[in-house]
């Protein structure tokens, strides 16, 4: 499993080692013993998975504490470009990003963190992700951020006229206008 650290540290890109022959592949996608040990606190405790249509973005979304989330994210089939956004204030890294291709075919994972919003955009047909958390779901606890906002200049390599998003995401804040949010210093992990 090779791991590297992306433009903002605490976000990891995870390529694991695919084992093939004329039967197919193996490979392993996650061996808590394998993550570097600064990560050990993350414990996954639910899988989850979606299908989308070429154009689908889905994001920018965070959960607030109690019910904050780290992912770790991956495409079984298909490809999107992936998403992290620092959304965690006094930060020397607060609203940039970290975009990743994540394929069926490269295998690469991208680790989010808790404190960082998160979202894609699907750039084939029929593409199926698949994502663990470490905290479950909670409507009452989910927020998000515009995924064109200005201010975050992430290119999704798509028009925004070939996008398909839902309502909410159509509707959420500037990242400016956002007034939950992380503190830099706050321990997310308790």
């Amino acid at each position: 499993m090779k791991i590297t650290k992306t433009a903002i540290p605490e976000i990891l890109i995870i390529e694991p080692q695919l084992f093939g022959d004329n039967r197919g592949y193996f490979i392993e996608s996650y061996n808590q013993s394998k993550f570097p040990s600064e990560y050990e606190h993350i414990t996954f405790i639910q899988d989850n998975e979606s299908k989308s249509k070429e154009g689908v973005l889905r994001g920018l979304h965070y959960q607030l504490a109690p019910f904050c989330q780290s992912k770790l994210v991956r495409v079984i089939q298909g490809s999107v470009i992936d998403v992290a956004v620092d959304v965690r204030k006094g930060s020397p890294t607060f609203g940039k990003h970290v975009s990743v291709k994540l394929t069926g075919e490269n295998k690469k994972q991208l680790l989010v963190p808790r404190g960082f919003a998160h979202g894609f955009v699907v750039t084939s047909p029929d593409t199926i992700f698949s994502y663990k958390c470490d905290n479950y779901y909670s409507l009452e606890h989910d927020r998000g951020i515009l995924f064109n906002d200005p201010a975050l200049n992430i290119d999704w390599q798509l028009d925004d006229s070939q996008l398909t998003l839902s309502e909410k995401d159509k509707r959420q804040p500037l990242l400016k206008n956002v007034k939950d949010l992380f503190d830099y210093n706050e321990d997310l992990y308790v």
